[in-house]
């Protein structure tokens, strides 16, 4: 029984973190899912909403890292070409602010897409109505993709996009890029059998391996995020 009783609490406790991570991370609304940097802009610039009920201010602190899609990778070392402003902000309850990226140097390829992370990270603040009460407060921090698209490099469009490039060898699927963009995948399927390709993209110019699921077969169908963050029109294998 006493067993029991603490296995209860330990489920209750988490349930409780839980839903004050969702109440928190619902309050802070950022407006798009990527960023994209044209290089003939000055800034690129993206709006930030609290949309809590109640009063609740959040503290909002801004950057730009070069970690990768999970940001588990060492990044540079020393400033990167880019900062935000401005780089930390009180937002009140039912306020939007912008948040602008600036390019402040670095040498880009000319002739392709570079990508960073903007990372946008919510401290809420503390609810008056809460005083005197044990109350568990996260900090959420959102990374979404900031894409450095050259001058000389237009936006994607579809008709671009079917230049992509499927070949399979056993159960392994290995996608081509010959585009200037990077290719985050929205959805793709071999026959009816989706292929898994979360927290990856194929680099422009180059090539990513993906694993084909068992008893998949028949037509390679696909749509990319574009850059608004929403699936393209289904493309099909050519070739």
């Amino acid at each position: 029984m006493q067993r029991f009783m603490r296995k209860s609490v330990i489920y209750g406790l988490l349930a409780a973190a839980m839903c004050a991570v969702t109440s928190a991370h619902a309050g802070v609304v950022i407006g798009g899912t990527r960023l994209v940097y044209h290089g003939g802009d000055k800034e690129a610039s993206i709006q930030v909403m609290n949309s809590a009920n109640g009063q609740i201010p959040y503290l909002i602190q801004s950057f730009v890292d070069d970690k990768g899609p999970k940001g588990d990778r060492p990044g540079t070392t020393g400033s990167l070409p880019f900062t935000v402003t401005p780089p930390l902000f009180r937002l009140d309850a039912g306020s939007e602010n912008t948040i602008r990226v600036v390019r402040t140097g670095g040498n880009f390829p000319a002739d392709r897409e570079s990508v960073y992370w903007l990372d946008v990270k919510a401290i809420p603040a503390n609810n008056p109505a809460d005083k005197g009460k044990n109350v568990l407060r996260f900090s959420l921090k959102n990374r979404i993709k900031l894409f450095y698209r050259p001058k000389g490099v237009a936006d994607p469009t579809s008709e671009a996009m079917e230049a992509i490039g499927f070949h399979r060898t056993g159960n392994k699927l290995t996608v081509t890029n010959p585009t200037p963009w990077y290719l985050s995948f929205f959805k793709l399927n071999v026959g009816d059998k989706v292929v898994d390709t979360a927290f990856t993209m194929v680099a422009p110019h180059g090539s990513t391996d993906y694993t084909i699921p068992a008893g998949a077969g028949g037509k390679i169908t696909w749509q990319y995020i574009n850059d608004y963050g929403a699936g393209s029109l289904v493309l099909d294998e050519k070739g």
